[in-house]
């Protein structure tokens, strides 16, 4: 009999494109995805799963350019709640998914986002699915706060990278949770990756060049004339440090609350805007999820009342 699984994707930019690669790894090897939690990009990638449309994002996404993750970005020049407004990019899945309301998936779905003025964990399982997705990739500083329900969200990475507690009420057989946080190591798409596809990434390089020039103008953040050893721009600064804070809370996390089955990623297996490399980091899910659960023993089934603790977020 299939086991059936309670799926936790956790946070962390492009890196969340392995998510795809893992789930196709456990749909090859029988496993019945009954539950889904997501935060941040893992909440993209798990509630297009749960709406059945991840071919059509993974196909669209596998055919991205350099230049257009830029110009999905969406960058606004008079919000200052954040550099981006997103909307580019919920218009598109919207047109490659339709409508959905969470309630109606056909897999329970929760989008984990963080209540930025009560400075607690939010649940979202049910309303407009895009608004959830939204709310919960909103990397602060980045992107623009998602109002839903009257509250002010951002990416649920801010608490809770890797959102185990939502599932501890689950009646499945095994939480397996996937990590973006895993330590770096020396082949981190693994020992034979993917050709990566090159899109002329020459001829887009001084149209990128030019239009984060006009944009760091407008912002006020022109470069200085002084010689750095190495020039970060603000927004590689703040992804930096969003990603060495989910590395840390990760870890304590996953204390709090171990799964049956963990699968880590490298951290150095992308930077956090490559989307651009789908096809590479969608094999590497495959690879990694493949160590992991070749490694992992086969727990009991287990019941809700199994659980060590209660979540501290707030469903909605």
């Amino acid at each position: 009999m299939k086991k059936t699984v309670s799926l936790i994707l956790g946070s962390g930019g492009a890196r969340g494109l392995t998510h795809i690669g893992i789930i196709r790894e456990l749909e090859q090897r029988g496993y019945d995805i009954r539950a889904i939690v997501g935060c941040s990009m893992g909440s993209l990638v798990g509630g297009l799963y749960a709406a059945g449309q991840l071919d059509a994002y993974t196909e669209w996404v596998s055919e991205l350019t350099e230049w257009d993750v830029l110009r999905f970005l969406d960058i606004s020049l008079t919000i200052r709640s954040g550099m981006m407004k997103g909307d580019l990019i919920m218009d598109k899945l919207r047109e490659l998914v339709g409508e959905q309301q969470i309630e109606d998936l056909a897999i329970p779905f929760t989008a984990v986002a963080t209540d930025i003025i009560a400075r607690r964990e939010v649940w979202l399982g049910h309303g407009d699915l895009f608004e959830a997705i939204r709310a919960s990739i909103a990397i602060p500083g980045i992107f623009t706060p998602q109002v839903v329900g009257g509250k002010m969200l951002v990416d649920g990475g801010l608490l809770n990278p890797l959102p185990i507690a939502p599932a501890t009420d689950d009646w499945t057989d095994l939480t397996i949770a996937v990590s973006l946080s895993g330590r770096a190591v020396s082949e981190p798409l693994g020992p034979n990756p993917v050709p990566h596809k090159e899109h002329s990434i020459a001829a887009y390089r001084a149209r990128i060049d030019n239009f984060l020039g006009v944009v760091q103008k407008n912002l006020g953040l022109e470069a200085s004339d002084e010689p750095e050893p190495q020039h970060l721009s603000l927004s590689s600064v703040l992804m930096s440090m969003f990603d060495t804070m989910q590395s840390a809370i990760a870890r304590y996390r996953l204390a709090a609350y171990p799964p049956d089955v963990l699968i880590e990623i490298p951290e150095n297996v992308c930077a956090s805007h490559e989307f651009y490399k789908a096809d590479q980091l969608i094999a590497a899910g495959h690879y990694w999820a493949q160590q992991a659960l070749a490694q992992s023993p086969s727990p009991a089934s287990r019941s809700p009342a199994d659980s060590s603790g209660q979540g501290t977020g707030i469903r909605t």
